[in-house]
């Protein structure tokens, strides 16, 4: 199961790259979880529900963000679970270009994304999982 697991969070982030939100609705969870509590910007919080995942998505990254790119560097199996180190490259409306790297962790359930983690660093997201580099 876990790389059926890779696939789906594969196909989730594409989905997302590409601003797919209604072909990303159908590969979350309806309750999915975005845990977006570490994060260093103003949006910091948990996201409950699909209806509150895309608004957040819309509304933070999609009308702010010009260009909002999720590059995987890898995936790893744990469990029902991937953590996926990425980079992020945001280019802003006004032009202004910003790269952050992170990992997310994904839960997968039933072959769908049931909650994602942000984590600001690999060493952390491995360490939640009794995992190191």
């Amino acid at each position: 199961m876990s790389q059926e697991n890779v696939e789906v969070v594969r196909k989730g982030l594409a989905l997302y790259n590409r601003r797919d939100f209604e072909a990303l609705q159908a590969l979350n969870h309806p309750d999915v979880e975005l845990d977006w509590s570490a994060s260093r910007a103003p949006y910091a919080g948990v996201y409950r529900g699909w209806p509150e995942v895309l608004r957040f998505y819309k509304n933070v990254f999609a009308e702010v963000f010009e260009e909002n790119v999720i590059e995987p560097e890898r995936f790893i199996e744990s469990g029902d679970s991937v953590i996926v180190p990425n980079t992020g490259q945001v280019r802003g409306r006004d032009g202004i270009h910003a790269v952050a790297r992170s990992a997310f962790v994904f839960e997968v359930r039933g072959g769908r994304i049931a909650r994602i983690r942000l984590y600001q660093e690999t060493r952390e997201a491995l360490e939640a999982f009794g995992l190191s580099e």
